[in-house]
């Protein structure tokens, strides 16, 4: 395989924890870059493809092998990754995929993460609530009393680890300042983290906030993706009693009762599409965009990324911010009228059993 240099133009590739130039081509619509340097952090060997210990054979490989060069996307796909394109802007986004070499959400498995200098590993050995907030969402007033249960049951062996699903960190970090201002005590302020680049929402396909997940002592998920709240501040938008998240949250703390049993915690977890892996492509491309001031090109991915998952109220209402778009105002409003009509509900609470 060939790929001319001479057709070769500078692409900006996008993943979660970093961007990178690369240099391709694109040809009948696919994009193309050269086989023998590495590529998502994959190095071509005699043999196949290689990173740390794990190898791609050059058999399965060759799926991605055209005359001109190694097709990124097709690539992608064989190695956990799915990728968005955009040839006019030259830039290509690539978000978590499928497959054995993809992070995966099981019942048996919390896919780990680092934020902020902090690891859910950190933790292992202690219950954790992975709680999901943003500014965007009345949940912001929520962060308080996560706090204040973070402190009445770390001593039973809890730690609450809230992660905002803003992509500015200058949006979250006011709520969490007042949040955890009065945060004393034996085990102080819980880990409060900021998701700027929507990696951890990704892992744990959170389409809309708040989103609670609890995970056990050895790294399994306890209860996959709920909605709860903490205060009742919004009850009668969202029918949530907090006093009930708060009872089952004890009991499976003190009496070691997750409310659900292993069966429905695989029956309720929510593994992501294709289409929502796709949709999250294009949203980190977006996101991208809009921090390069190309407002219009990123208005075009995040239609793209609505098209392919209409519920994801984590990318939808959650990018406004970036496209000029009031999270709080006529365009939130409008897409709430929208998954209305669709019959698309905007909050997914477990079973009652658990809550």
């Amino acid at each position: 395989m060939q790929l001319s240099s001479e057709l070769q133009v500078p692409f900006t590739a996008v993943e979660a924890d970093r961007t990178y130039p690369l240099n391709a081509m694109v040809t009948g619509g696919r994009l193309l870059v050269r086989p023998d340097l590495p590529l998502l952090g994959w190095e071509p060997r005699e043999y196949g493809w290689c990173r740390e210990q794990a190898c791609l054979p050059r058999a399965r490989a060759a799926a991605a092998e055209t005359p001109d060069g190694i097709d990124v996307a097709e690539f992608a796909e064989l190695v956990g990754k799915i990728a968005a394109v955009d040839p006019a802007e030259r830039v290509v986004a690539f978000a978590d995929g499928a497959g054995p070499f993809a992070p995966s959400l099981t019942p048996g498995r919390a896919p780990d993460f680092t934020l902020d200098g902090v690891s859910l590993s950190d933790f292992r050995g202690r219950k954790v609530a992975l709680v999901f907030w943003a500014s965007w969402c009345g949940c912001r007033y929520d962060l308080a009393a996560w706090q204040a249960r973070h402190a009445a049951l770390a001593p039973y062996g809890l730690t609450v680890v809230s992660v905002a699903a803003d992509r500015s960190t200058d949006d979250a970090r006011p709520w969490i300042d007042e949040a955890l201002k009065d945060a004393t005590g034996p085990h102080g302020p819980h880990p409060a983290l900021v998701d700027s680049e929507g990696s951890v929402a990704e892992l744990y396909n959170v389409i809309n906030v708040p989103t609670v997940v609890w995970i056990g002592e050895d790294g399994r998920v306890a209860r996959p993706q709920d909605t709860q709240t903490a205060t009742d501040l919004f009850r009668s938008m969202n029918g949530l009693d907090s006093a009930a998240s708060l009872d089952a949250l004890r009991r499976w703390v003190i009496d070691g009762d997750p409310g659900l049993s292993d069966a429905q915690v695989r029956e309720h977890l929510r593994v992501p599409t294709r289409d929502e892996r796709l949709a999250r492509a294009h949203a980190r491309l977006a996101t991208w965009l809009a921090r390069n001031d190309r407002a219009d090109a990123a208005r075009r991915h995040l239609e793209t990324a609505a098209a392919l998952a209409p519920h994801d109220v984590a990318i939808r209402r959650g990018l406004m911010p970036l496209t000029g778009d009031d999270p709080f105002g006529d365009a939130y409003f409008a897409l709430r009228d929208e998954l209305t009509r669709a019959g698309i509900p905007l909050y997914r609470p477990l079973p009652e059993g658990g809550r």
